[in-house]
């Protein structure tokens, strides 16, 4: 909730003055812009995929429960969260370099939405491939069950839980990291489309036929990139 409440207050500052984030519209960023960037990113994906994982964290919190009941030592449940967060907020890094280098390239405009079709639309058809892959369904496979991530992976302490949570993020990276990219497409900061694959990351992983949900996404967002690369989008 803190995280949409940022994100929600950081749009209504945008709408105000383009971006009040002190990064520069044209100039070349510094450090401290980039720090900024950063900050946002990583909010942004606290926002958008902590929900998604609400499943594998429950599970984790009722294994220790009954650990708990049986005498068993038990590890805070914000350790497991707190390396999932660090697996994204290390794709965030990934994610503000990248930004950086397309404002470099004055490929990005002040809204944070790419100005170049061509490379929208490759993105597009690139994350509509990617949904067919078998990486794509092996990562996804981790993400949908808890219960079988728990019994393969489990660690004993506080160090354990820190790296199942790391463990599990890196699944859940595997498995939306083209998604995620798509923000760039959408507008970084756009929160209706933010609102929007955050839902459809929730929906692949919790619907019962999430192969074919995701198969029929990838055509379609293949479909579109094709559009806009030759202009009828």
């Amino acid at each position: 909730m803190l995280a949409w409440w940022y994100l929600f207050d950081m749009a209504a500052d945008m709408s105000g003055d383009m971006l009040n984030l002190s990064i520069p519209v044209i100039e070349a960023w510094n450090l401290t812009d980039l720090v900024l960037l950063f900050i946002m990113w990583t909010v942004m994906m606290i926002a958008m995929m902590v929900p998604s994982a609400a499943p594998m964290i429950l599970a984790f919190v009722t294994v220790n429960q009954r650990r708990g009941n049986n005498a068993r030592p038990v590890v805070p449940t914000y350790v497991f969260v707190l390396g999932y967060v660090v697996t994204w907020s290390a794709y965030a890094a990934v994610a503000t370099m990248a930004q950086w280098g397309l404002h470099t390239a004055a490929l990005i405009s002040p809204r944070m939405v790419l100005t170049s079709p061509l490379l929208s639309g490759g993105l597009l058809v690139a994350a509509g491939i990617f949904q067919w892959t078998p990486l794509k369904q092996a990562c996804l496979a981790g993400c949908r069950s808890p219960v079988t991530f728990l019994m393969s992976e489990w660690r004993e302490g506080t160090r354990g839980a820190f790296v199942m949570g790391l463990r599990h993020g890196s699944y859940c990276v595997g498995c939306c990291w083209m998604l995620m990219a798509l923000l760039f497409v959408t507008g970084v900061m756009n929160l209706l489309w933010v609102a929007v694959i955050a839902t459809f990351v929730i929906a692949e992983k919790l619907l019962p036929r999430a192969k074919l949900v995701g198969r029929l996404s990838g055509a379609a967002l293949s479909a579109i990139g094709l559009a806009v690369i030759f202009g009828t989008w």
